[in-house]
């Protein structure tokens, strides 16, 4: 019998692992993304209040695109950098949520730091 390998919870645990040596500060919040098949999702958050300090994603009204390829993503780091630079943050810890640095994740990357956002 061939069993089919979970993918997300091959994730988590890389998630999991990472997490264990970034954390949000204050000073320096955490930006953390979210990737569906359909949409991408970012936030800043300050870990030790645990508080999310702003967050932009492609299930928005006001979103112009599709989340599920790379322009959307480009799109959603430059509407997340808008509003962190709104809040005064411009410098973040990059947190990709146990996926690969490649694709939609790198492209909201990408424009986070067109937007202005440091990491």
């Amino acid at each position: 019998m061939i069993k089919k390998i979970d993918s997300n919870v091959k994730r988590l645990k890389r998630h999991k692992r990472v997490r264990g040596k970034i954390s949000g500060t204050p000073e320096r919040p955490r930006l953390n993304v979210f990737r569906s098949n359909m949409h991408i999702y970012a936030q800043i958050i300050d870990d030790v209040n645990g508080v999310t300090l702003c967050s932009a994603s492609s299930v928005e009204k006001g979103f112009e695109g599709n989340g599920g390829n790379k322009e959307g993503a480009r799109k959603v780091g430059l509407m997340i950098a808008e509003r962190a630079k709104a809040k005064g943050i411009e410098k973040v810890v990059f947190d990709r949520g146990g996926y690969i640095y490649h694709g939609r994740v790198k492209e909201l990357a990408e424009g986070a730091r067109e937007g202005g956002l440091e990491f």
